[in-house]
């Protein structure tokens, strides 16, 4: 069965993976201005590109009232896709790489280990593989640091060095700041002190806020306009030359538990299974031998209309996770459930209480988890 209904990822017009290619391009790099890019970016010597963790598109133009700098913006920004899975550790890869998952190989945010018979968190990254062997593509960042552009990189403190920023995001120098504010200081003083800069902030608070209290709810709002707050005072301050971009890594759907199927009380749809995989709204079922088509089966019975269920071959050969490494393939899961609406499938035996409370959730492929914003708040002399 295929995914019908949705078309996969366009990774050639206009994701994810081509922005900071785009924004390398208009800063001069001689390794990406060479190739085409589907946004008009203007030249500029330096920019920064702000990633705020769970800002869909769909949630920022429902809730934009909470976001008046953003807003004014919204009418010249471009409505993007994520690519898939919609989960950070893929969106990171593709961000800091720009290649599509198939490409860098961050293919879930658990996934399997091959030859090892064991799963990855590549959020987390504990116990992981080598993460430049995992994934050995230069990042966008170590290009054009290359090229003469000075790069930094901030973020909390305890993402340096770690798994997920070696493997998707390496190249440069990182500056470590707590709050928001603290932050954006750094990007002004990083941006500030070199002609030639690209800087990206990360924030992730609004991704958190989320998950805890729901997308919907007041906490999130209250999140998003002290957000919206401090990027309108990073453009004031940035030198009159900087172009300043703010994206996404998805969006977020609220997933009421009473929509929630357990596995740990479901033998039925743990039959044949050797290890769940992925995340409640984007499972990646690995097969015991020979098991994988009555799984395929029994899932696509029991889920009904609530998933798109497919083989993890038909999804790759539909182009989702774009053109798949050999030694990717092995990681992505012999069948994939991909929910709609507001479902989930959770197991309890294996998955933390405070991580079973979340009400927020993404990772499927529905437009308020895929569409993300592409916003250009262009230099002052341009």
């Amino acid at each position: 069965m295929s995914l019908a209904g949705i078309a996969p990822p366009d990774y050639d017009g206009g994701s994810l993976v081509s922005v900071l290619p785009a924004v390398a391009a208009s800063l001069g790099s001689p390794t990406y201005a060479a190739s085409a890019h589907p946004f008009d970016l203007q030249p500029a010597p330096r920019a920064v590109v702000v990633l705020v963790d769970g800002l869909g598109y769909e949630l920022l133009r429902q809730r934009s009232g909470h976001a008046p700098f953003l807003r004014s913006h919204l009418p010249a920004a471009h409505r993007i896709d994520c690519g898939f899975p919609t989960t950070t550790a893929t969106s990171m890869g593709s961000f800091g790489t720009g290649l599509p998952p198939g490409g860098h190989g961050l293919v879930g945010f658990e996934v399997l280990v091959p030859g090892e018979d064991r799963l990855l968190n590549e959020l987390s990254w504990e116990n992981g593989p080598d993460p430049f062997t995992w994934q050995p593509a230069r990042t966008v960042f170590q290009v054009v640091h290359a090229e003469g552009i000075e790069v930094t990189r901030v973020g909390p403190g305890y993402f340096d060095g770690s798994g997920l920023t070696n493997a998707a995001l390496r190249g440069g120098a990182f500056r470590a700041g707590r709050e928001l504010d603290a932050r954006i200081d750094l990007t002004v003083s990083a941006v500030r002190a070199t002609p030639r800069a690209l800087v990206y902030l990360y924030w992730g608070d609004l991704d958190k806020v989320g998950h805890v209290h729901g997308c919907a709810s007041w906490e999130w709002g209250d999140e998003l306009e002290s957000i919206d707050r401090a990027l309108s005072r990073l453009v004031e301050r940035v030198p009159d030359d900087t172009a300043v971009y703010v994206t996404a890594d998805h969006g977020m759907v609220d997933a009421p538990h009473a929509l929630r199927v357990d596995l740990a009380h479901d033998p039925e749809l743990t039959h044949g299974v050797r290890h769940v995989g992925g995340e409640p709204r984007s499972l990646q079922l690995y097969c015991q031998e020979g098991a994988a088509a009555d799984v395929l089966q029994t899932w696509e019975q029991r889920m009904g209309s609530r998933a798109w269920v497919a083989s993890g071959d038909t999804v790759v050969d539909e182009g989702w996770f774009g053109p798949v490494r050999p030694e990717v393939r092995a990681r992505i899961g012999d069948v994939l459930v991909l929910m709609k609406d507001n479902f989930a499938v959770v197991e309890t035996g294996r998955t933390r209480p405070e991580v079973l409370a979340l009400r927020g959730l993404h990772g499927s492929v529905t437009a308020d988890e895929r569409a993300i914003p592409f916003v250009r708040i262009a230099a002052r002399n341009a």
